[in-house]
């Protein structure tokens, strides 16, 4: 089974990005190939990580429920074909877009064979990287739950770490496996402040440091270019990587 790192945190906060400086750091340590997997329903890992998506699951899912499926083909024979088409090659790392479903009913057995094919994929990667929404829906369907490290974004705002604390219950609630688990603080313009500590302190976060606000970072999201072509020495991506040094360990 893959080291798997999920994300999780509520819109604005930078998880996206940070999810792609994860990507980045993971290929650059050697640590390859990734499996990125993008189960956020407003789906944009592609645009930090700066390839083209062309398909996702959900369409094929709904595509199965609409029974879009070629004579003599199985659903399962459909599902195992879409798979293949929807996952995007880059460079020490593969990218497969969730989705989500569109029309109403159930998508039940979809679903199922979709949870299935996602878990035999896995199993070829020594890393994956789940950018998950505030929701974890998408981990507690796999069969394979365990999460090796929960990282969960907020920004730098007693709400944001409010947030984050009902996501680190909804993680519990969900029944997900998460071995450890970490607060990242993103755009932060004072660091951590007396009262975002006490806050911190108060909904049982373990927090693995900070990252500050930076204005280049700030023009590549304004003029779409991807995020992870930002220079080394980039404040805030160095931020992250000596965060990832930190807590990330070693699936040799």
């Amino acid at each position: 089974m893959p080291y798997t790192i999920a994300m999780a945190g509520k819109g604005g906060t930078g998880k996206t990005t940070l999810a792609g400086f994860l990507i980045k750091y993971l290929v650059q340590k050697g640590k390859i190939p990734v499996l990125a997997v993008d189960a956020d329903s407003n789906t944009n890992l592609n645009e930090v990580l700066g390839i083209a998506l062309h398909e996702t699951l959900g369409t094929s899912r709904q595509q199965m429920k609409d029974g879009i499926v070629k004579q003599g083909m199985t659903k399962q024979m459909f599902m195992e074909i879409k798979l293949a088409e929807a996952v995007v090659e880059g460079e020490g790392f593969d990218l497969v877009a969730m989705g989500r479903p569109e029309g109403p009913g159930c998508y039940c057995a979809a679903n199922n064979l979709l949870t299935m094919y996602l878990g035999e994929l896995i199993d070829n990667y020594p890393y994956m990287v789940m950018d998950n929404e505030a929701g974890m829906e998408h981990i507690s369907r796999l069969t394979t739950n365990n999460v090796n490290l929960l990282l969960v974004v907020s920004d730098a705002s007693i709400r944001g770490v409010e947030t984050a604390g009902r996501i680190n219950s909804l993680v519990d609630e969900l029944k997900v496996r998460a071995e450890k688990r970490f607060l990242i603080i993103n755009q932060a313009r004072e660091g951590i402040t007396d009262s975002l500590q006490t806050a911190i302190h108060e909904h049982r976060l373990n927090l693995a440091g900070s990252i500050p606000k930076d204005d280049l970072l700030y023009d590549f999201d304004m003029a779409g270019n991807p995020t992870v072509t930002l220079p080394d020495d980039n404040p805030a991506l160095s931020a992250a990587f000596t965060i990832f040094d930190e807590i990330i360990e070693d699936n040799e």
